[in-house]
């Protein structure tokens, strides 16, 4: 079969990807192996990115300890459903990337079209941004739930994870829970605008 075919997946992965999909705020007390986190991000690297520019970058806290640093950055609202996941995943995007173009891109010199501080920024967080929704949708196509969060505090993440060492170019975009999702007490799907009201056909 041609891999390039164009017959859309079957019903069960689209129910799963996104119509029986939710967001997850608890979790089930099963642990989650290191070869699903690594098969969902090997998953998601495939997704296009400007150049193949691939800035995202991801920390997994598994540990406690690592949840307990991040707490002081998180809202009231998410602090105790973040320490109670078996995962938290903070979804960053690497500063430095165009250094990684001549290994990851086909044409040589791409590096130098991103100068300036600006449209590395705005290239690196748009494209990471990308990535970090390739990367839910994988976590699911792999079995995971999760429970994705922009209630915490940025900066304090940064200067807590991300302040030396071989992250000290990485920033923050969004956080992350992971695990196989408890669907007790799960409220109603909120409504989704209709195509009509959020689509224009030109």
């Amino acid at each position: 079969m041609d891999p390039r075919s164009s017959a859309p997946i079957n019903n069960d992965a689209l129910n799963r990807l996104f119509r029986d999909a939710r967001t997850f705020d608890a979790f089930q007390d099963r642990a989650v192996p290191d070869e699903l986190l690594q098969a969902a991000y090997e998953l998601a690297r495939m997704a296009p990115t400007s150049a193949n520019c691939q800035p995202m970058r991801i920390l997994f806290l598994r540990s406690a300890e690592s949840r307990e640093q991040l707490a002081p950055a998180l809202s009231s609202t998410n602090r105790d459903k973040t320490l109670a996941a078996p995962i938290t995943a903070i979804i960053a995007h690497d500063l430095d990337f165009p250094a990684t173009l001549s290994q990851l891109y086909r044409v040589p010199g791409a590096d130098k079209w991103f100068s300036g501080e600006d449209l590395i920024a705005e290239t690196a967080f748009r494209n990471g941004s990308l990535q970090g929704a390739y990367f839910m949708l994988a976590a699911r196509a792999v079995g995971l739930d999760v429970g994705p969060m922009s209630g915490f505090d940025n900066v304090k993440v940064d200067a807590t994870f991300f302040h030396s060492g071989d992250h000290a170019n990485w920033r923050s975009n969004f956080i992350c829970n992971l695990g196989f999702g408890d669907p007790t007490g799960l409220p109603p799907r909120d409504p989704r605008p209709e195509f009509s009201d959020a689509c224009s056909i030109l």
